[in-house]
């Protein structure tokens, strides 16, 4: 491998140091899966909805552990939530597709009712409110992107995919709305109070997209995705900018960001918590040439039928190297690397040229993996307090601190 001068950053040193999340507690008691969970900013409270048709409010005893200050009974199963902590109010999005709204006490003991939106024909996949436009958007498996106005609970407008609406994040500086579906597209569209307008396509995903991240401060984009894989859309810069970051094994199911230390929590159901670095300088995964012969040999490979009559040889299975993205045999891609600035925690096949350019101080790592020990369906962060909350599909909360990791 090349040589180079050796890096060490503040994100290393905590690797080096082992740090890890430290289990606070665990919310158990739910008699079917938890749909959606939220910490309460500033305070040592949850709040959480389940498929049991609950919606709880839990908060911190002298004990130490958490018991519900609220279990209120939904008329369905609830299927995901937001809340607001500036104005204390909750939305709950149903399986037969409304919106039910609560207003949250100051002393977190109460939920009172507020308001029922007549919102889709299916189940609500999410849900954003925005206090500052004062609108309540919502997807579903209907495929319809729809948002409301929260003061009157009237429909505002409706926009239909061409797939199942999974996710969304809104920006409201801009009036922004991006919507991740089950063909594995973001869709991106700006609203105008009642009108929608297209604004276009992002296409990198080759699963459905689960998750759906927001850095205002950067105009960064992040989706996780059924293929395994976290894409991180640089929509700030305006030059189509999108880095690829492959550290999980199995479907991403979960995305969190915590803006002061510019960090993105990821889960999965491989049971892995992941914590990737975006102080650090990343690069752009190259596309993948298409050749009928090795790159580096001119080796056929099997379908380049004429070139392997001329010469008389068998044709070779083509494979990519990760790194320069050239097409290449099997004989020339025989080595393996992790390439952590091209989002590559594990080893992945790289040519041999490629594998001599690689520099130590690359391989260093820019994310950490802990085991959450259950698989992560949903994420929360407090930054200020330095708290994180998982959701697993064992129907169980955990509320870690993250004081070591952002220190």
């Amino acid at each position: 491998m090349a040589s180079g001068g050796q890096v060490k950053t503040d994100f290393h040193q905590k690797i080096a140091n082992h740090r890890k999340p430290e289990l606070l507690n665990k919310l158990e008691g739910h008699d079917a899966n938890v749909t959606g969970a939220r910490l309460i900013p500033g305070e040592d409270g949850v709040i959480s909805v389940s498929s049991d048709r609950t919606l709880r409010v839990w908060l911190k005893r002298d004990s130490g552990q958490y018991w519900p200050s609220v279990c209120h009974q939904l008329p369905v199963e609830a299927s995901s939530v937001d809340y607001s902590a500036m104005t204390g109010r909750i939305f709950v999005g149903l399986y037969d597709g409304r919106i039910q709204e609560f207003d949250l006490a100051e002393d977190y003991n109460n939920a009172q009712y507020r308001q029922t939106y007549i919102a889709h024909s299916d189940r609500v996949t999410a849900i954003q409110f925005s206090v500052t436009c004062e609108w309540v958007l919502s997807t579903s498996l209907d495929k319809y992107l729809q948002w409301h106005c929260s003061e009157s609970g009237k429909r505002l407008g409706a926009h239909k995919l061409s797939a199942q609406a999974l996710c969304l994040v809104f920006d409201e500086a801009s009036k922004t709305v991006f919507v991740g579906s089950s063909a594995g597209e973001i869709s991106v569209l700006k609203l105008e109070n009642t009108e929608c307008k297209y604004v276009s396509s992002l296409k990198g995903h080759m699963g459905s997209i689960q998750s759906l991240a927001w850095d205002v401060q950067n105009a960064m984009l992040f989706s996780g995705s059924f293929d395994e894989s976290i894409i991180a859309w640089d929509i700030g810069g305006n030059k189509g900018t999108a880095y690829d970051l492959n550290g999980h094994h199995d479907k991403v199911q979960a995305l969190c960001y915590a803006p002061i230390s510019k960090s993105l929590f990821s889960a999965a159901n491989d049971s892995s918590l992941m914590l990737w670095d975006f102080t650090a300088e990343r690069k752009e995964s190259p596309k993948w040439a298409t050749s009928d012969s090795c790159m580096k040999c001119d080796k056929p490979f099997f379908w380049n039928v004429k070139q392997m009559w001329n010469e008389k040889v068998i044709g070779h299975r083509q494979h990519h190297c990760r790194k320069c993205g050239s097409a290449v045999c099997d004989e020339d891609s025989k080595q393996k690397s992790a390439y952590p600035p091209m989002g590559f925690e594990y080893p992945v096949r790289m040519c041999d040229d490629c594998m001599e350019s690689i520099f130590p101080e690359e391989l260093a790592p820019l994310s950490m993996t802990y085991d959450a020990k259950h698989k992560g369906t949903g994420l929360d962060v407090d930054e200020q307090r330095k708290r994180l909350l998982t959701v697993g599909s064992d129907r169980i909360i955990k509320v870690w601190s993250i004081e070591s990791l952002l220190a």
